[in-house]
């Protein structure tokens, strides 16, 4: 059984920073693209970053220049570092683990609360 476990998430003033991680107990982590995802209240859940097993990371236009990902095969772990943390970046921030239709994974969320 696949594992996400993400931590960091928190309450911020804005402008501030936080850093979340996911820990994934996969036996091959370096083959799965790892996702940061988010959900406000009332609406859908939407892509933040990405960073593939190939080392190619995308973001989503509101968090450029914010927000880097990255990943530590070695500790099967992914980080999103949050800079200039604005008040809708308010949502629960989730991982996800993907190698295929068949292998697709996601934690159980983290709450990143950010106060104007």
């Amino acid at each position: 059984q696949v594992q996400l476990v993400e931590s960091g998430g928190g309450l911020v003033q804005a402008g501030g920073s936080l850093r979340l991680s996911c820990a994934a107990s996969v036996s091959i982590f370096n083959m799965y693209n790892m996702g940061w995802y988010r959900q406000a209240p009332g609406k859908q859940r939407e892509l933040v970053a990405i960073v593939t097993r190939g080392g190619v990371i995308d973001y989503a236009d509101s968090v450029k220049g914010r927000f880097t990902i990255s990943r530590d095969n070695a500790k099967k772990t992914v980080y999103l570092q949050m800079n200039s943390l604005k008040p809708e970046d308010t949502a629960v921030y989730y991982c996800n683990a993907n190698w295929g239709t068949a292998r697709d994974f996601w934690g159980q969320g983290t709450q990143v609360t950010v106060s104007s």
